[in-house]
């Protein structure tokens, strides 16, 4: 098993009421799978929320395999006004 950190911001603290999840995860796991299992687990509350990923503290562009220690962060849009 590997253990991640995983930050909440914004949308996603409020969908998932903590600011910081640590999780235990399968060897292999990758960063698109955690995000399914992160929106799973918002109960539909981050349907339609397009999320950027960072893997210690570096935005990804692409699906990456999540490795021991990382910390991740959903970053969704910024939004203002």
């Amino acid at each position: 098993m590997i253990q991640v950190k995983v930050k909440c911001f914004s949308q996603v603290q409020y969908a998932l009421g903590v600011n910081e999840l640590s999780l235990e995860l399968e060897p292999g796991t990758t960063s698109a799978e955690l995000e399914e299992l992160v929106r799973n687990t918002a109960q539909g509350k981050l349907d339609g929320v397009i999320l950027r990923i960072a893997v210690n503290q570096k935005y990804v562009p692409v699906e990456i395999e999540l490795k021991d220690g990382d910390e991740i962060a959903f970053i969704p849009p910024v939004q203002g006004g």
